[in-house]
């Protein structure tokens, strides 16, 4: 299960579809919306994606855990649009026989989504707003 949702991430679904008979593991990451940010108050999160290309890259990552760990399933869902707080933003969920592959596809998996995959995130404040990785951007120039 790979996806990009726009609606509340479905976490039984997610869970149900790494399940099988022959795994003794799960292993279960959710990002959640959290209320504060560098000091300041959040309001909530807005997310946006390269949707084709963000799935592809998604898929790869899948692909490549599958290649390096021992795993049976893995699903990873990325929700986009505006998030209150609380709310998940991110599940990946991989299924093992062992703990030891699912920790570290787990662990993998949502290291790389972070790092690579083209899903941008803005931070609501009662005071304004800001996109999240873009500063340091903006300053390599064009």
């Amino acid at each position: 299960m790979v996806r990009i949702v726009h609606e509340a991430i479905d976490l039984e679904e997610v869970l149900r579809s790494v399940q099988t008979p022959e795994v003794g593991a799960i292993d279960i990451f959710i990002g959640t919306t959290r209320n504060h940010s560098d000091g300041k108050e959040v309001l909530s999160l807005e997310y946006e994606a390269y949707e084709p290309m963000a799935l592809k890259l998604i898929e790869g990552i899948a692909k490549e855990a599958h290649a390096r760990w021992s795993i049976h399933r893995i699903a990873i869902v990325h929700r986009v649009g505006k998030l209150g707080i609380g709310e998940a933003s991110v599940v990946v969920a991989v299924s093992s026989a062992h703990r030891r592959e699912a920790f570290e596809a787990c662990r993998y998996a949502i290291d790389t989504l972070k790092s690579d995959v083209p899903i941008w995130k803005k931070e609501v404040f009662a005071d304004g707003e800001a996109w999240v990785g873009l500063q340091s951007d903006a300053a390599l120039g064009p």
